[in-house]
C-alpha cells in the first residue's frame, strides 16, 4: 500500500474515532427539570475525561448559562450573522464544560444561503470532530424543531416527572420520535419522585405502553428524587453536582452519565450531526436551501 493510500486510511480511521456522540435531552413538557439534568450530566461527562460541548437548543427560553453560572453575550446568532465565529461563541463552564447557546439562532438558518449553511455546517462539524460528546437541551414540546434535532441524534434522553400530564406529554414525544422510525436508542429518567419505587414504576408504565402500542424499547437512564439540594443549587446557580458532591442525587446523576456513555454509539450514519439537522429541518420545511 501506498504511503498515500495509508496517510488517507488513517485520516479516516481518526475522523471515526474523534467524532462525537450526540445525546439530545427533551422532555414532552417543560418544568421537568430537563436544563438541570443535561447541564450536570454534562460535567460528570467531562469529569470523566470526556471533551463535552453543552448545546443549549432550547431556542427562546434557554437557561443553561443559569444553570452552569456563564455569561453568554453571543450565541448561535452571531455566528449565522457573520459577526462571530463559532470558538467565539464558546463558554467554558465547570469542569471545562464547552456551553453555546442557540438563541434564535437556528430560525435564522431560513435567511441563509446554501453557500452560508455550509460555512456554519463546516465549523460545526469541525468541533464535532474534535470533542468526544455533544449534550444537546432541546425545549420541550414536540414542535418541528425539537423533533428535528431528536431524531438527528445518536441517542434521546428524555425527561419526565410522576405528573400525569408530563408523563402524558412524555409519551407523546416517544410516539413521534417512533412514527419518525428513529433508530437511535431512547432512554428515559424519571425527576422529581417521591422515591425510587415510585419512579421505576412511572419507568415500567412509560416503557409497558411504548412496547405495546408503538413496539419502541426504551431503557431506564435513571431515577432522580425530590431533593431541597437541587432547588438551592439552582437558586445560587450551581449545578448540583459541584455544589452537593456527596448527595444521593449527584451519584444518582454520576450513575446515569456513567449508564448513557457506556451505550452512547454513534449511529453509523456518514453524516454529522449537524448536517443531519440540517436535512432534517430542510424536508420539514423549516429552511429552505437557496
Amino acid at each position: 500500500m501506498s504511503n498515500e493510500k495509508t496517510r488517507h486510511l488513517k485520516e479516516m480511521m481518526s475522523d471515526e474515532k474523534k467524532k462525537a456522540t450526540v445525546l439530545a435531552v427533551t422532555s414532552g413538557k417543560g418544568g421537568v427539570g430537563k436544563t438541570n439534568i443535561a447541564s450536570n450530566l454534562s460535567i460528570c461527562f467531562a469529569a470523566a475525561g470526556k471533551k463535552v460541548v453543552l448545546f443549549d437548543a432550547d431556542l427562546g427560553l434557554g437557561n443553561v448559562d443559569v444553570i452552569m453560572n456563564t455569561d453568554s453575550k453571543y450565541n448561535l446568532m452571531h455566528v449565522l450573522a457573520g459577526n462571530r465565529t463559532l470558538d467565539e461563541i464558546v463558554n467554558i463552564g465547570p469542569a471545562g464544560v464547552e456551553t453555546i447557546c442557540g438563541g434564535s439562532g437556528i430560525e435564522e438558518l431560513a435567511n441563509l444561503s446554501k453557500f452560508e449553511i455550509q460555512r456554519v455546517i463546516d465549523d460545526m462539524e469541525a468541533m464535532q470532530n474534535n470533542s468526544d460528546m455533544i449534550v444537546l437541551d432541546t425545549g420541550a414540546g414536540i414542535s418541528s424543531t425539537v423533533i428535528s434535532f431528536c431524531q438527528s441524534a445518536d441517542q434521546v434522553l428524555v425527561v419526565t416527572t410522576p405528573e400525569p400530564s408530563a408523563m402524558t406529554d412524555a409519551y407523546a414525544m416517544i410516539k413521534v420520535l417512533a412514527s419518525r422510525k428513529y433508530s437511535g436508542r431512547i432512554n428515559v429518567v424519571v425527576n422529581m419522585a417521591s422515591s425510587l419505587a415510585e419512579g421505576k414504576r412511572i419507568y415500567r408504565q412509560l416503557s409497558d405502553v411504548a412496547i405495546r402500542f408503538l413496539d419502541m424499547p426504551l431503557y431506564e437512564a435513571g431515577i432522580l428524587c425530590r431533593s431541597e439540594q437541587v432547588l438551592n443549587s439552582v437558586r445560587k446557580r450551581q449545578p448540583v453536582v459541584l455544589n452537593y458532591p456527596k448527595s444521593k442525587t449527584t451519584s444518582a446523576i454520576a450513575s446515569m452519565a456513567g449508564r448513557l456513555s457506556r451505550t452512547a454509539v454513534v449511529s453509523g450514519q456518514n453524516e454529522s450531526f449537524f448536517r443531519r439537522v440540517v436535512n432534517v429541518f430542510s424536508k420539514q420545511g423549516i429552511i429552505y436551501n437557496r
